[in-house]
């Protein structure tokens, strides 16, 4: 009985090794990608700084490799995202098996949904949120201390933000998965509304840097798509309950 339960565990830990391996080479090759596009790449992450820098200012670096290791990490990130929805549809073939036939056809919109929420999230953090946070931060440079950002901080801070802003984003698609595992349903989300957006204030205040502004700016996105994530559940919900009412009625007959 043992070996019978060890050969799915087994397996399973297979399949999903492979897949890490496929997801790896795809960030890879991205990573070659991108690699040869470095400073323009670096150039697109630091230009909200740039922006709000007095003129004439740059960022510096104190070791004397920072720069190398900051071209590597961008290419690095910007391969994933370039490879995102192989990521995803990698993902999604991984608990497929363990999923209806029905369920098995929304692997495309799963891939097509996650990726564009994730960049899309992504995104708004650094046309929207940058600018204010960056202009926040500068605005203490006076006549008696001076903003000197450098490189490694300017990298670790912006990607913290994009990786976050790009994964709350997800929140849709997780409703929906979580409403098809009958884990939650959309009069549950309902009921626990109030705390969902004391949730996504606490969250805007870990995520973002400490000014109102920039966490309402997280928390403005992230209600709206607790919104959307109800109108996601309702949907599922009534699809669950026809697909089981109809496997009922199959039953019987």
């Amino acid at each position: 009985m043992v070996d019978e339960d060890r050969q799915p565990f087994m397996s399973h830990l297979e399949e999903l090794r492979k897949r890490l391996i496929a997801c790896a080479i795809a960030a890879g090759v991205g990573f070659v990608i991108c690699y040869f596009f470095r400073e323009y790449l670096f150039g697109i992450l630091i230009a909200p700084l740039k922006a709000v820098m007095p003129e004439g200012e740059r960022l510096i670096f104190t070791n004397l490799p920072e720069m190398f290791l900051t071209y590597l990490k961008v290419a690095f990130l910007a391969g994933v995202l370039l490879s995102a929805p192989f990521i995803f549809y990698q993902l999604w073939m991984f608990v497929a098996p363990g999923l209806y036939q029905k369920e098995k056809r929304l692997a495309i919109p799963f891939v097509v949904a996650s990726s564009i929420l994730f960049v899309g999230g992504a995104l708004f953090g650094y046309f929207v949120v940058f600018p204010f946070g960056f202009k926040f931060f500068m605005a203490f440079s006076n006549e008696s201390v001076q903003a000197l950002p450098s490189v490694k901080q300017y990298f670790s801070f912006s990607i913290k933000l994009l990786f976050a802003f790009g994964v709350v984003f997800e929140l849709p698609v997780v409703v929906f998965f979580l409403t098809k595992m009958r884990i939650v349903t959309p009069d549950f989300l309902k009921q626990k509304r109030k705390y969902a957006i004391l949730m996504t204030f606490v969250l805007g205040a870990i995520l973002t840097p400490p000014d109102v502004i920039t966490q309402c700016m997280m928390a403005g996105p992230l209600i709206l798509l607790y919104e959307i994530g109800i109108l996601v559940s309702k949907t599922a919900y009534r699809r669950r309950e026809k697909e089981s009412n109809g496997e009922d009625t199959e039953a019987a007959l």
